[in-house]
């Protein structure tokens, strides 16, 4: 075809990384919201714990790009080529929030930043300008966090912006496997934090992995004991995963260790999921405690009591439904 250009037959062209973009508002200013059927997304179950029927509208916004930590596990910061952290100008992401809200009655949202709660000045400043726009109090917002990046002082703030929950990346409940994927924080800290988030008035979802590079049976009971005893009002379970990208990747290439053959591999609820194996524990023993773990934390009576004083009876019962179903895995058998 006349003006295509010629192909490298059986060759893999790598075109050079294009720079990256530094006035996000500038460039990505984001009101293109009518090109999307905005009336199809729908927020996660736990964000609407107590009235499910808020689940739709929704949308989710970023506040910033990349991320300054180094996390194993994590492969955010491949696209970038490096650790870097870039943000939105406040003013805004709030205008981007007033949009949504007046344009299509959006009062449930995500920010997907990978770390939102970290930059005090940026935090404070979206949150006193969504607090100013009069209308907080309807709002559900989630966003991300860590444990060494919440301060007391901010929660206040945050909640009166409409964040009503904050998730928190604790991934093992043993020191020494947190350690080694460079999460390094100190077990009474994590139990701080999250009592001092519940206290503020806003919800905890804990986010933990199974089959962590220095994980065994007993650490991986470690995480889920401890998952269970800091009772927050959700979980996610993960197995560890070798995403390219990430350190665990760059590892498990260089020790052989066998990766899924199709992007479907790397999904964590597909029936292809194919996690990383430890050196006492093969992928199939990490799955199967991962999917234990699910309906073990979900189904026990403590947590359960604690959602019903929380959200509800009918949230209680949703919860105990959503606990019954099993996923299908090829490598379990199932």
């Amino acid at each position: 075809m006349p003006g295509v250009l010629p192909v490298l037959q059986g060759k893999a062209v790598i075109n050079p990384g294009a720079p990256l973009i530094h006035d996000l508002d500038a460039d990505l200013h984001g009101n293109v919201w009518h090109l999307l059927p905005m009336e199809k997304y729908r927020a996660h179950n736990w964000q609407c714990f107590g009235d499910l029927d808020l689940r739709l509208p929704y949308a989710s916004i970023y506040t910033s790009l990349g991320c300054p930590y180094r996390c194993s596990f994590c492969c955010i910061n491949a696209p970038f080529d490096g650790n870097q952290y870039r943000m939105r100008k406040p003013e805004a992401v709030v205008a981007e929030i007033d949009h949504l809200y007046r344009t299509y009655g959006i009062r449930t949202f995500k920010i997907i930043d990978e770390m939102f709660v970290l930059n005090d000045r940026h935090v404070r400043a979206i949150c006193d300008g969504v607090a100013a726009l009069g209308y907080a109090d309807e709002l559900n917002f989630w966003a991300y966090a860590r444990v060494d990046t919440v301060k007391p002082d901010i929660l206040a703030t945050l909640k009166a912006a409409g964040i009503r929950w904050l998730a928190l990346g604790i991934e093992s409940g043993s020191a020494h496997v947190r350690d080694g994927s460079a999460k390094r924080l100190r077990t009474e800290d994590i139990a701080g934090v999250v009592g001092t988030i519940q206290a503020a008035g806003l919800a905890v979802i804990g986010n933990y992995i199974f089959g962590l590079p220095d994980d065994t049976a007993a650490s991986m009971r470690e995480t889920l004991d401890m998952a269970k005893a800091l009772n927050c009002e959700f979980a996610n379970f993960y197995s560890a995963m070798a995403y390219p990208g990430s350190a665990l990747y760059t590892q498990a290439l260089a020790q052989g260790l066998a990766l899924p053959e199709s992007w479907a591999g790397f999904s964590q609820h597909s029936y292809e999921c194919a996690p990383l194996p430890t050196e006492t524990l093969s992928a199939a023993e990490v799955l199967s405690f991962r999917d234990e773990a699910f309906h073990e934390y979900f189904s026990d009576p403590a947590y359960l009591g604690m959602v019903e004083r929380r959200f509800g009876a009918e949230t209680r019962s949703h919860v105990e439904e959503m606990a019954q179903h099993r996923l299908r895995r090829r490598l379990l058998g199932s």
